[in-house]
């Protein structure tokens, strides 16, 4: 692999790990030496968690698909050894959060992938991406529940500026979906969506948090 091509995302977008029944076992002890190798060095690089942690849930069995995963992680810290985060000292102090999710990815129990990320004016602050814990239905409802898990965490963050004297009273959430959105902006429509769990506590944060109303990205 020391003259690999480099990638530039540690994961492909058209890639769906799953149970590959008709894949070739690869050597058991070989891949998950590489496992072990990649989730220690999540500790200094947390853009690859989410794949790391998707990879190491066939160690059991192997197969030459999720090898060719692991390798494609390979790929792309080779080419991003140079790279970091920037944190400029004058940057205006604002918190803007955008949040993302695909539909039913996951092949071994359909799970969609919640991606959301933070910025303290131009700074990224914080980023995740992981699994829902419920199964979505719908494509806006998979955006929903995404947009709640988003509140928390901005609740959290809020709290810790609270702490370095910086109290921000109003935060910026950027969606692509529009049903999500409108979802959000009218109460009425919650009658339609009984099997979402957040619904009554989107809005008690929202206001908590006083957040603007929700705008799609173009």
């Amino acid at each position: 692999m020391e003259e690999c091509k480099a990638a530039t995302t540690p994961m492909s977008t058209n890639c769906y790990l799953g149970v590959d029944e008709v894949g070739q076992e690869v050597n058991q002890t070989m891949y998950r030496g590489l496992i072990g190798s990649l989730l220690y060095l999540t500790a200094s690089k947390p853009d690859i968690m989410f794949v790391v942690c998707l990879c190491a849930r066939f160690q059991s069995c192997p197969e030459e698909s999720n090898l060719k995963a692991a390798k494609r992680i390979l790929k792309y810290l080779k080419g991003t050894i140079s790279m970091g985060l920037w944190y400029p000292s004058h940057s205006p102090i604002h918190l803007v959060g955008y949040s993302d999710s695909d539909f039913a990815s996951c092949k071994l129990d359909r799970k969609s992938t919640s991606g959301t990320c933070h910025l303290l004016g131009s700074s990224l602050i914080s980023w995740r991406s992981k699994n829902q814990v419920c199964v979505a239905l719908s494509t806006a409802e998979a955006e929903y529940v995404v947009v709640g898990s988003y509140c928390a965490q901005i609740l959290w963050i809020k709290q810790q500026l609270e702490d370095f004297g910086l109290k921000i009273s109003k935060v910026h959430l950027l969606c692509d979906n529009t049903s999500a959105i409108n979802l959000t902006n009218n109460q009425v429509q919650h009658s339609r969506t009984n099997h979402i769990e957040i619904r009554h506590k989107f809005y008690s944060l929202r206001n908590e948090l006083g957040i603007l109303d929700m705008h799609a990205l173009s």
